[in-house]
């Protein structure tokens, strides 16, 4: 999430201790109304702590020492509360700006999000009742226009709007580009809607490279509003597909405008197709997120996995196996630890079905296609066809600048990783895409 400010020290508090806590937004639990959830949209940084948390906070932000509090709240609440253990979660998850007038270190950094002044009240209006009315609207007339015209229905066929494969390549991928680019745009835009800042980023998904939007602010709003933010980018690729099949279907465009429309349609219906892959963090995961009232559905079912795995490997190699750790899943709420235990099947499955697809057609075509575009590019330096060669260098062009950018994205995330503390914040970041 950021670099560690350089003049940040390592604070250890004492009873002794005054606490000062950057801007924090308090409000209460969606799922539990003893709990509240406290946090600092400006970087993302969420934490579910019980009420006598909250009031805690709202006290020691008095400026008044930690066991001054400590005995405030014994008198108010007839319960002992230990804060100096709260302060140190606060201070590991960001919360905490200084103790005894001393900075601690902030794992967040100094993030900026995009588009800071975009304010709430500029794109509401995307989201009210007029704009529901004229998706709607658009979806019909698509949907009656299929019907009357099913031949508009996309086919493999409509990529190759030319016979030069790496014009082809190029043309979709600068299409692709700019509706990804608005996709990721609407996720900002939502978000700025309920007044939560966002970043947009490049991002890693198995294999995949991924353009998301770190959306993790909108913890800070109840979770009704939450499915805005996270729909808001497969409305506006409905929106694109719906509006170019209408414009081939009555328009009538030029033949090479037409086939560059279609070829939209085809990648855009590609992507939202990729939404479904649930075992990712697409945006429907995050909304089967919500839906099953789950913190971190994701980090949860990966580690329910490996503790199932770890357990089938004691149960055959007992002699070679470290002893089983606890069971992930057994301090979650039931329907939590149900959801996980469900989920982690999926993640297993689906990763491993998507990776052996890789390494069984995506990576031999990619190879394949990267031979052929090259030995073209040789041959027309030595008197081959010259418009091959082209098309040979802007295959490779196009798809070693997306590998390039995988390799770079993929070992400055794991660099990131390998450089901060664990997360403790249970509810899980939100990079919607």
């Amino acid at each position: 999430m950021g670099e560690i400010a350089p003049a940040a020290v390592e604070t250890v508090a004492t009873p002794e201790s005054v606490v000062r806590f950057h801007p924090l937004r308090i409000r209460p639990s969606d799922d539990d109304p003893d709990t509240v959830v406290v946090g600092r949209p400006e970087v993302g940084a969420f934490v579910e702590l019980p009420a006598i948390g909250a009031r805690a906070i709202e006290v020691l932000g008095a400026q008044l020492s930690i066991g001054t509090v400590e005995r405030r709240l014994a008198a108010e609440h007839d319960i002992d509360v230990d804060l100096v253990d709260l302060v140190a979660v606060l201070a590991e998850a960001g919360l905490v700006a200084e103790v005894d007038s001393r900075p601690v270190a902030d794992p967040h950094g100094r993030l900026r999000p995009h588009l800071p002044r975009l304010r709430a009240q500029h794109v509401r209006w995307l989201f009210g009742p007029a704009a529901t009315l004229g998706y709607l609207a658009l979806i019909a007339a698509t949907l009656v226009t299929i019907v009357r015209r099913p031949d508009l229905l996309p086919s493999y066929r409509d990529f190759f709007w030319t016979d030069y494969v790496g014009l082809a390549v190029l043309g979709n991928t600068v299409l692709f580009s700019i509706s990804v680019t608005c996709h990721e745009l609407s996720h900002l835009v939502a978000a700025r809607s309920l007044g939560a800042p966002a970043r947009i980023r490049f991002a890693t998904r198995l294999h995949h490279l991924a353009l998301e939007t770190d959306v993790t602010a909108i913890w800070s709003v109840p979770r009704r509003y939450r499915y805005r933010v996270y729909l808001s980018g497969l409305l506006w690729d409905l929106a694109v597909v719906c509006g170019a099949l209408l414009l081939i279907a009555y328009a009538a465009p030029h033949p090479r405008v037409r086939g560059l429309l279609a070829a939209l349609v085809v990648v855009v219906a590609m992507s939202m197709a990729l939404q479904l892959h649930v075992y990712m963090r697409t945006d429907l995961y995050f909304v089967l997120l919500d839906l099953l009232h789950c913190r971190n559905l994701f980090h949860d079912g990966l580690a329910y996995a490996r503790y199932l795995l770890r357990r089938c490997g004691h149960a055959l190699l007992p002699g070679r196996i470290a002893a089983l750790a606890t069971d992930p899943s057994a301090d979650l709420p039931p329907h939590e630890r149900r959801a996980v235990r469900i989920y982690s099947v999926a993640v297993v499955l689906g990763s491993t079905v998507a990776l052996a697809s890789f390494v069984g057609f995506g990576l031999p075509i990619l190879l394949h296609g990267a031979f052929q575009a090259g030995s073209a590019v040789v041959a027309g330096t030595t008197g081959g066809s010259l418009l091959a060669a082209v098309d040979g260098v802007l295959v490779l062009a196009v798809e070693g600048t997306l590998q390039a950018i995988f390799l770079v994205t993929l070992y400055r995330r794991h660099a990131q990783r390998r450089g901060t503390s664990p997360d403790v914040t249970p509810n899980e970041p939100v990079p919607t895409g």
